[in-house]
């Protein structure tokens, strides 16, 4: 037998007149059953012993307690309860000190808010997270933080789910006492003789007054308008500020109550279960097959081709990973602009104040500049992101054959091209995989990781472990026209087009998708990326467009006008004096009523709930297709690839989390429904077909690898 299970989760022993409560459920001491358990039998123990004067909650390992143990989510509750522990430990006879180090997040800053007194060592972690899984904190947080730490400040730490530094915390008031050192019973102890010494009292957080109700209730109704607007149909957020307003209004048990019931409320929410998806997923897509097969190869050194935009951005995120980089570009000119382009971005946090010049400079160190590929023969892994034609990438790719050393990882950051193709231009198909950075690549989270099909093993988990380093969100893809993403994307702005010249205004698509909870419409997000590349993708698809497939010709009239979006100054809407919001162009509107009028289409209205239907039917349908010939393991690759790289509202879990909510067989009927207007482009997917056959859900296919 395993000798860890035989270790009680909570373990307490005498140091003199303090009782030391340390808490044992590695990794992260996550507040299971018997870590719930353990913490209230300890309490019941210190108040029992004459002999105890203080007790002393500290974690064992790296954490203090990092939060609800996730094994138990989506199980029955099982006693006792947080808040029934957080309420015992408050309640204690004798002084209760929370030693914190490591991770205090979530129910584990909810225990130390419930003792008395609280001392945290210089790497602390600080938080209270649950509104990024749909939730509130639940046992007491609502009612205790603003105590400490005020209102507006409690509130916006619930709202923004951030953590707090130990110096932050003790700023605010969450924290009593901030000590250097590495060990925390030993500072924990010596605090709890410094209070006994002191004869401290027992002070519970419950007794604070909340100073100036009017002041406070104020704030809270700003912050209850601006998170209005900011959260976008969002459930916990306003029901955190409800219960803070409860904190100010109500006596601390009354308070409680109503936090216990709001909490309730978030916890049969379907945003909550969507949230709680997407949490899980993202930790998921890093389970590949290879990894079972192969362990990474060692990278330091590494090149990117190509200083553009999306060049400087990954070349960035290299950089802030700690990489040493060469950038190579074709002439003197254009490497200047990609070692402008890379400062730029160092320089915005210089005068955000976020930066020093010294820690630019230490950076740039990691930074060379080139024109010549023979600078780059002793690199690990190679980053091509140059322009996204085919033949230039493949040149490129003959250029790095020639030079790069044996071994060398050879990665394209292409959004849609045959990725065979590239490595076939190579004498070493095997060490070529593809790298799709989103724009702009330092910022935005998703990588997909498209495997061509004579790579080896090992490349792919070096490219998993690049995407660790860089803190982004991989997801593994296979090689098709567009991968995961951009091949889904183009099929339902294909939908969003036919419900455009069937009758819908773009600008009405685009507030029905808002509606729905993305940041932008389609219509939008065309005009920001620029048209342009939309349109050179339609051309070179023309060739083989299925003739009898239905073809939207609205955004090839805009673009043949030169309105390209943003950059043009005028695109789907019009962006005067530069701009950043679109405004409606009735020019745009009669581009649609002519070509409506050349197809013999009679307009009709759409509701906002049809264009969505229609809008994520598209999306299901596609996602299916994806999963079904293998582009995509599993359904939960699917959904973290439009979380993460395509704002889709992470509250709804992703498509295939949303489809599995809405209901498969509903899906299916709407999409069988719209099959009697266009079979060939309504066509259900074979997956989605035997899936409601079978009575089973997409989450049925998310099983490990």
């Amino acid at each position: 037998m395993n000798a860890e299970v035989l270790i009680p989760a909570v373990q307490t022993r005498r140091e003199g007149a303090v009782l030391v409560v340390s808490i044992h459920n590695p990794p992260v001491n996550a507040l299971g059953q018997a870590v719930r358990a353990g913490l209230l039998a300890a309490v019941e123990q210190a108040d029992a012993d004459a002999a105890v004067q203080a007790v002393l909650i500290v974690g064992e390992g790296k954490a203090f307690i990092a939060g609800a143990d996730i094994r138990e989510f989506g199980k029955p509750p099982v006693p006792p309860s947080l808040p029934e522990v957080c309420n015992r430990i408050e309640a204690s006879n004798k002084i209760v000190v929370a030693a914190i180090h490591g991770a205090a997040l979530g129910g584990g800053l909810e225990v130390a808010m419930s003792a008395h007194y609280r001392v945290a060592l210089p790497a602390a972690k600080l938080g209270l997270p649950e509104v990024s899984l749909g939730l509130l904190p639940g046992a007491g947080g609502t009612q205790r933080a603003p105590r400490l730490m005020g209102v507006k400040a409690a509130t916006e730490l619930m709202l923004s789910g951030k953590h707090l530094s130990a110096k932050a915390g003790l700023a605010a008031g969450l924290v009593d006492k901030l000590v250097e050192g590495e060990d925390p019973q030993a500072t924990g102890l010596a605090y709890a003789n410094e209070l006994l010494a002191a004869k401290a009292a027992v002070r519970r957080t419950r007794d604070i007054e909340i100073t100036d109700k009017a002041m406070a209730l104020a704030d809270l109704q700003m912050l209850a308008l601006d998170t209005a607007k900011k959260a976008r149909g969002l459930f916990s957020p306003l029901k955190i500020i409800e219960c803070v307003q409860a904190a100010v209004n109500l006596p601390f048990d009354e308070g409680l109550a109503k936090e216990r019931a709001l909490f309730t409320e978030c916890l049969n929410s379907p945003q909550r279960a969507g949230l709680v998806h997407a949490f899980f997923a993202e930790r998921e897509t890093a389970k590949i097959p290879e990894a079972k097969a192969a362990a990474p190869r060692h990278f330091a050194k590494i090149a990117i081709i190509g200083g553009g935009t999306m060049g400087a951005g990954i070349t960035v995120s290299a950089l802030d990973a700690g990489l040493t980089v060469t950038m190579i570009e074709r002439d003197a000119d254009s490497i200047a602009r990609g070692q402008a382009n890379v400062e730029k971005v160092y320089n915005g946090l210089i005068a955000k104040g976020r930066m020093t010049e010294e820690a630019k400079a230490a950076i740039m160190a990691r930074y060379t500049p080139s024109t010549s590929y023979d600078e780059i023969a002793d690199v690990d892994l190679v980053i091509e992101a140059v322009f996204e034609d085919l033949e230039v990438k493949k040149a490129v790719f003959k250029e790095l054959d020639r030079v790069c050393k044996p071994g060398a990882v050879l990665a394209t950051n292409t959004s849609y091209l045959d990725i065979d193709a590239i490595a076939d231009a190579t004498s070493r198909p095997q060490d070529v995989i593809g790298l799709h950075f989103f724009s702009p690549a330092n910022i935005m989270k998703l990588l997909e990781i498209v495997v061509p099909a004579k790579v080896a093993p090992d490349v792919v988990t070096t490219a998993f472990e690049l995407a660790k380093k860089m803190k982004k969100v991989p997801v593994r893809a296979g090689v098709c026209d567009g991968f995961i993403g951009n091949r889904i994307l183009a099929v339902y702005k294909q939908a969003a087009d036919y419900i455009m010249e069937d009758g819908a205004s773009p600008y009405e698509i685009d507030e029905a998708v808002r509606g729905f909870g993305y940041p932008m419409g389609p219509f939008q997000v065309t005009d920001l990326a620029g048209g342009d590349i939309g349109w050179a993708t339609r051309k070179r698809r023309a060739a083989t467009r299925d003739p009898k497939a239905r073809y939207v010709e609205v955004a090839d009239r805009i673009c043949e006008n030169g309105w390209f979006g943003q950059k043009t100054g005028r695109g789907f809407y019009l962006y005067p004096q530069g701009a950043r919001v679109g405004q409606a162009d009735p020019e745009v509107l009669a581009i649609v009523d002519k070509e409506r009028a050349k197809k013999g289409v009679t307009p009709r209205q759409f509701s906002a709930d049809e264009i969505m239907r229609r809008y994520m039917a598209a999306m299901v349908n596609e996602g299916a297709k994806v999963v079904e010939e293998g582009i995509a393991l599993r359904p939960l690759d699917v959904d973290v690839t439009f979380l993460s790289g395509y704002g889709f509202p992470r509250f709804r879990g992703g498509p295939m989390k949303y489809a599995d909510m809405v209901g498969l067989d509903k899906v299916l009927a709407d999409i069988n429904e719209f099959a009697k207007e266009d079979a060939l482009f309504w066509k259900p997917a074979a997956l989605l077909q035997k899936l409601v056959a079978e009575g089973k859900n997409f989450d049925s296919l998310n099983k490990a690898v």
